[in-house]
């Protein structure tokens, strides 16, 4: 980092070390202007900041076009082009250290990617010598920086036109792609578990009367990087692997910022237990796959050069966990936790203003209940059924399909 002049400008640049870590891009625009531009190097690092806050502006304001995977124009995205011209800037002169170098590259090749580059994007990755980079010693948000990296480079990978032709080649490609979202989305549930940490500690020494701690929400890159993997696997028609890596995340232990996360893939994994597979085919979590199914699903290795985590996210562990035996057990116990998520958040308020919230709220709430309704059917558990279809009521007013669920619950298990 910059030079340490003072004990206040080391707390300064510990302060915005904590901000980027939590995404707190406001208050990043309010500490540069405190930084010392006492030589060039700290111009171009305070230029960096800058430019990194005004993109990750620009891609909250527009999350709706990113995931349209609309390519952003920068002749209408003034804080974009804002970057793009700091980040230019700071690479013509090349002027900062090689550790702050390689993260003005990777911001500028998330920029191409929003813009549709993707060559470009490459080209930047390319630059930055991405198999190269070690996570060790590094602080919290270049693991940030490294999750989105990776993600965007397999997405850049996948969304170029190539011209490759042959095989051998198209499999390297198609291994690099698996490869990059596999260590992204590693890399983020470690970053998102250290964030947890380190907003946990800074809520604990908030004193009584201040204002809360803000906290941090999942961006776009960083839910790509978490569900990537299991899109590519599953696209592929990869059903093993694209459970396993659905099934490994929800072992991770969570986090505030992934719960909203979690219940949405949980809601897949049912899915896919109740559409893919048959009781024969099926293998707990904690168990290997039949030899039959591994066999035609298996895509062979990933490469494996690059980026290593020195350790995984930490998983809930212990004595006498439940693991399920077959696919009506794992269906209702993931059902069961995503409903328990699902009900304390859901939007109960019939303001005008709130009726787009309230209606995504029910949409994702009403499919949650149709997978229960479907699961505890194939085991004539009506009765429980019924209680947890009570329990969706407070937000089902004016809501027929949720009612008529609960009549015929009602009915099945001989309470009409």
């Amino acid at each position: 980092m910059a030079s340490r002049i003072s004990f206040s400008q080391y707390r300064l640049e510990a302060e915005i070390d904590r901000c980027r870590a939590e995404c707190h891009w406001e208050k990043i625009q309010n500490l540069v202007k405190q930084l010392s531009p006492k030589v060039s190097e700290n111009d171009d690092f305070g230029n960096l900041l800058l430019a990194e806050a005004l993109l990750e502006q620009c891609l909250k304001e527009n999350m709706g076009k990113l995931r349209a995977f609309t390519p952003l124009e920068e002749r209408n995205e003034p804080k974009m082009m804002g970057a793009k011209k700091h980040l230019s800037t700071i690479l013509n002169r090349g002027k900062l250290q090689h550790n702050l170098m390689t993260e003005a590259i990777l911001t500028l090749a998330k920029l191409h990617f929003v813009e549709g580059s993707y060559r470009d994007a490459l080209s930047m990755y390319a630059r930055a010598g991405m198999d190269d980079l070690s996570l060790e010693e590094e602080p919290l948000y270049k693991k940030r920086l490294l999750a989105e990296a990776c993600v965007i480079k397999g997405l850049s990978l996948e969304r170029q036109t190539s011209s490759v032709t042959s095989r051998v080649r198209l499999f390297e490609r198609e291994a690099e792609v698996l490869s990059c979202y596999e260590k992204a989305g590693d890399i983020a549930l470690v970053y998102l578990q250290e964030v947890e940490r380190l907003v946990s500690n800074t809520h604990s020494r908030v004193l009584k009367g201040q204002v809360a701690v803000q906290e941090m929400e999942l961006t776009y890159f960083l839910e790509a990087a978490l569900q990537s993997a299991f899109v590519a696997y599953f696209k592929r028609g990869n059903i093993v692997k694209g459970m396993n890596r659905i099934r490994g995340t929800l072992r991770v232990v969570e986090t505030r910022a992934t719960q909203n996360f979690r219940v949405t893939i949980a809601k897949q994994l049912v899915e896919v237990l109740l559409r893919s597979l048959s009781e024969n085919s099926y293998w707990s979590p904690l168990s290997d796959p039949p030899a039959d199914l591994l066999g035609i699903m298996d895509d062979g290795p990933l490469s494996g050069k690059g980026l290593a985590l020195p350790k995984g996210p930490q998983l809930y562990q212990g004595e006498g966990l439940f693991c399920p035996q077959d696919i009506v057990e794992e269906a209702l116990l993931l059902l069961s936790i995503a409903e328990s998520m699902a009900n304390p958040d859901a939007v109960i308020s019939r303001s005008p203003e709130q009726g787009d919230d309230r209606s995504i709220s029910f949409q994702n709430t009403s499919a949650l209940y149709d997978l229960l309704s479907i699961t505890m059917a194939r085991r004539g558990q009506y009765r429980m059924l019924s209680e947890c279809l009570e329990r969706a009521m407070k937000f089902a007013f004016d809501e027929f399909h949720l009612w008529r669920q609960l009549a015929l619950s009602l009915v099945a298990c001989g309470n009409v």
